[in-house]
This record gives structure tokens, C-alpha cells and sequence, in this order.
């Protein structure tokens, strides 16, 4: 039998995150981990008069994102190709639907970098294809996670408490969870709506002295458009405007590798100096991945306060309540971005703590609370 929280789920996601219409080519990226809501989706994009086409692999066999088997045996040729199928989704296609489903999250920790920041420039035109469309309003996109005791052991959760943390995260226990999401855009227009105009962002608390401009940029109301769960908002700080220094207080993980206790310094916007207590080296080698890679292509603010612990997984940690992150590479065209790269790379800091964010001058947040206006 499916959990009803199940079905909620790719109710979401069907018609909330990705706004299925008759007609519409659906890409749906799985793994078999993720069989009881890749068969949901299935089922209710066909009700919608969509076209679901399902691209499912086994755990560890999933070549566009970065999997154990591929990026262990692929030589550079292989690297370096860009899979055809998804090409032509990213390219053609009206919507996608991506599904993380590792069964086993560290199995690329050991990887060499080189190899993933190969693999990364491979796939950065389908990157680039999804957020252009994406911008253009033409490919809907969302990326999401079904889970699995891979993700539970990372987050120091059985299978069932973690289940429980994700589906309270995506608010698929609701009984109305569209009506949810749809109430959280409200409260973040208002903090939007204060920052549009605005320029010098300033930073400061035990792990950040930063300041940065957001002249001419636009924030986005993050809630459940892209990713799934959700809770931010987020834009695309002038490339050249971001000074000082941060020290993420959680593990900034990419292609399966966690850096721990990383400290950047930037002057004029570009990292000028950075160090981590763990596989600094492997921090080094993905900030020399392009000309982008040691500019920022995102500034957001975390508001999700249902997702309440570090869990080891972005899609959930860069949401938590009371949480700033930031995006090494890529931007978001939508809000203004110029950064281009192979890499996007969030890392998180805390603001819960001693911490304030002032706008020209202005406190518009304190100890993890917006207070603007009070």
C-alpha cells in the first residue's frame, strides 16, 4: 500500500513544483530507491495529460549526476561526454523532475577532483540550458530527494525518522500542503519587498564579517518552484562587490566530499584566500575550476524552521531557519547573475547566535529572525 504522504508528495510536485499541464514532456530522473514516488509521479502526470518519460537507473548508475560506477571507471573521453538523452530533455522538453536516491552518499568521496571538475564542465551546458529555460519561464524544473538509509545515515536518523523529517520538511502531512507552500510567499514578499532598491549588505557575527552589493539585483521568492522541500530567498550578488571573510559552521559538501570548517576572504568579489580544516586541498582544486569559480553566484537566506538540524544533504541544510548560504560558481540569471561556472557550490553559516544582517545601514535581521520594520 503507498503512504498517503506519498501521494501528497508528487502532488507537490506535480502540481505545485513543476506545474504539469496537458501536453508537457516530463523528464523524470531516479533512481529504483525512489520506485513508490517515481510510480506516483507517473500516475498523476498521465492524469494531467502530461508525457512522463521516466530515466531511471540503479543506485550508483546515474551518469549525469555525479555516480560512483561512472566517475570511478570513466576515462577522459568519457568524462568529458555529455549524455545524449538528457541533452535533449534539458533542450526540448517543457519540465523535469529529479529525484536524488543514493543508496550509498559517499561513494565518490575519495574520488579525485580533477575527475569531478572534468565531469562538472562536461554538464555545465545542461546546467546552463536548464536555468536559461528555466529563466525564460519555458522548462520547470525541481529537483527533490525520496529517502533512503543512505541519507538517513548521513543524518544520524533510522529510516523511519528520517522518512518523518522529510515529509514534515516538504510538508507532505498537510492536509492541504499547495495551500502551505502558496502561505509561505506572503511572509517572504515582505522581507522581498524591503530589499528591492536596496544596495550594501553587511554581515556581521562569530563566523562573518562581509559585506556585499545587491544594487540592480532581484531576490527570488523561493518556495517550492525549483526544489522541494523549500524555504529561502535568494539572488545573485554583484559579482566584484563582496569583501571580508566567512567561516561556514556546517560541512560544505559537493560531488561527495565534505570540507570542514572552510574559511574564505574575498576582496573585490573574488576569494582571495581559503583554508578548511579537511580536504582543504580538494576546496583549492574546485576553486580553480573556471575564471567563475572563486566568485559568488548566489546570496540567500534560509526560513525553512521545520528543517531543524544539519542533515549532511544541500537540498535540505541550505533551507534551515536562521541560516545564511552562499554559491561558490554559477548564478541564477533570473536574479541578475553575470557568474558563470561549472561548479555551483552552497555553503552554509549560522546567524542564529550574536548575528545581524543590516541593509544600507538598516537591521533587517537579527539572530536568525527577520526584524525589519519593528
Amino acid at each position: 500500500m503507498t503512504d498517503s504522504r506519498v501521494e501528497k508528495f508528487a502532488k507537490i510536485l506535480v502540481e505545485h513544483s513543476a506545474r504539469i499541464v496537458p501536453g508537457d514532456r516530463v523528464l523524470i530522473e531516479a533512481t529504483t530507491a525512489a520506485e513508490p514516488l517515481v510510480r506516483e509521479l507517473y500516475r498523476q502526470i498521465l492524469e494531467k495529460g502530461g508525457h512522463p518519460h521516466p530515466m531511471i537507473g540503479f543506485p550508483g548508475m546515474v551518469p549525469f549526476v555525479q555516480d560512483d560506477l561512472y566517475m570511478t571507471y570513466a576515462n577522459d573521453t568519457q568524462l568529458d561526454f555529455i549524455p545524449t538523452f538528457y541533452k535533449i530533455a534539458y533542450d526540448q522538453f517543457e519540465s523535469r523532475i529529479r529525484i536524488h536516491s543514493a543508496t550509498n552518499t559517499r561513494g565518490t568521496s575519495s574520488l579525485d577532483p580533477r575527475k569531478s571538475q572534468r565531469r562538472s564542465k562536461a554538464i555545465s551546458a545542461i546546467t546552463a540550458s536548464q536555468m536559461r529555460r528555466g529563466a525564460e519561464g519555458v522548462f520547470k524544473w525541481v529537483t527533490t530527494l525520496y529517502p533512503t538509509d543512505g541519507y538517513a545515515q548521513d543524518a544520524g536518523m533510522s529510516l523511519k525518522e528520517y522518512e518523518d523529517f522529510v515529509f514534515t520538511a516538504v510538508h507532505a502531512n498537510e492536509e492541504d500542503p499547495i495551500a502551505y507552500w502558496n502561505s509561505t510567499a506572503a511572509g517572504q514578499q515582505k522581507a522581498i519587498d524591503f530589499l528591492a532598491g536596496r544596495d550594501i549588505v553587511t554581515l556581521r557575527g562569530p563566523n562573518v564579517d562581509l559585506s556585499l552589493s545587491i544594487k540592480g539585483r532581484k531576490f527570488m521568492n523561493s518556495t517550492g518552484m525549483f526544489n522541494m522541500p523549500d524555504g529561502e530567498i535568494y539572488t545573485g550578488p554583484v559579482e566584484d562587490s563582496v569583501n571580508g571573510w566567512v567561516r561556514f559552521t556546517y560541512p560544505a559538501i559537493y560531488g561527495g566530499v565534505a570540507v570542514e570548517g572552510a574559511e574564505l576572504t574575498f576582496n573585490r568579489g573574488r576569494v582571495e584566500r581559503a583554508t578548511a580544516e579537511k580536504n582543504q586541498d580538494y576546496l583549492i582544486k574546485m576553486l580553480e575550476s573556471d575564471d567563475g569559480s572563486r566568485y559568488l553566484g548566489e546570496f540567500a537566506i534560509g526560513t525553512n524552521f521545520d528543517i531543524n538540524k544539519f542533515t549532511g544533504n544541500i537540498l535540505f541544510d541550505e533551507k534551515i531557519g536562521g541560516t545564511f548560504h552562499m554559491a561558490l560558481g554559477a548564478g541564477y540569471p533570473e536574479t541578475g547573475s553575470h557568474n558563470k561556472s561549472a561548479i555551483h557550490w552552497d555553503m552554509i553559516c549560522d546567524l542564529r547566535t550574536d548575528s545581524e544582517i543590516h541593509v544600507d545601514g538598516e537591521l533587517f535581521y537579527k539572530n536568525g529572525q527577520f526584524v525589519f520594520g519593528k
